[in-house]
């Protein structure tokens, strides 16, 4: 059962302001503002992309990708009175047409939405910190499915979190105790 709800504001775009519900849940814990701030500064303009928000919660990377342009976006969410909430701000914010919502484990879903060409051009992953490294083993291999060439994969964790998913890390850095890395996908790399 989802608890009593907090806010959190949507930072820039179209929904710059708009607020965001946010459930009262042990471990569910939404992307700052500030940190959300300086990870879209870093992205740039993301009009027209698709994006992925495995970990979604309340939404918050995803919705701010929406208000920033981004094409679309499927949020993944494996708690259903959690995925309920993230409903909700989809719908608050009017952005139904452009989304989905997925209510399964984060490994699950990225089994069904990895394709030969792959559909994203931006992936968020913000996962429970305790189990980033273990992500980093599952999603790996499914990353060249998911995410395009040249695409990027945005990895929120501690600041001990040392990750790349087999790909080539192009941003890392610190924000309190949090630690925010952008990896590349490439051809490359596979």
């Amino acid at each position: 059962m989802v608890g009593s709800m907090g806010t959190l504001r949507i930072v820039a775009g179209a929904k710059r302001g708009h607020r965001l519900k946010v459930p009262k849940e042990a471990g569910l814990r939404p992307t700052g503002e500030k940190v959300r701030e300086a990870v879209f500064d870093v992205l740039g303009p993301v009009a027209g992309l698709r994006s992925l928000d495995l970990f979604a919660g309340t939404g918050a990377l995803g919705l701010e990708a929406l208000s920033r342009g981004a094409a679309s976006c499927v949020f993944v969410e494996a708690d259903p009175a959690v995925a309920a909430v993230l409903r909700g701000n989809i719908s608050t914010l009017g952005y139904e047409q452009a989304t989905r919502v997925i209510v399964a484990d984060y490994r699950r879903a990225a089994g069904l939405l990895a394709a030969p060409a792959p559909a994203f051009d931006l992936l968020f992953l913000d996962p429970p910190y305790r189990m980033l490294q273990d992500v980093e083993v599952a999603l790996s291999p499914l990353l060249p499915g998911l995410v395009t060439n040249d695409g990027l994969v945005v990895i929120e964790g501690s600041r001990a979190s040392r990750v790349s998913f087999g790909q080539v890390v192009v941003f890392d850095r610190l924000y309190g105790d949090t630690r925010i890395l952008m990896v590349k996908m490439g051809r490359e790399c596979l």
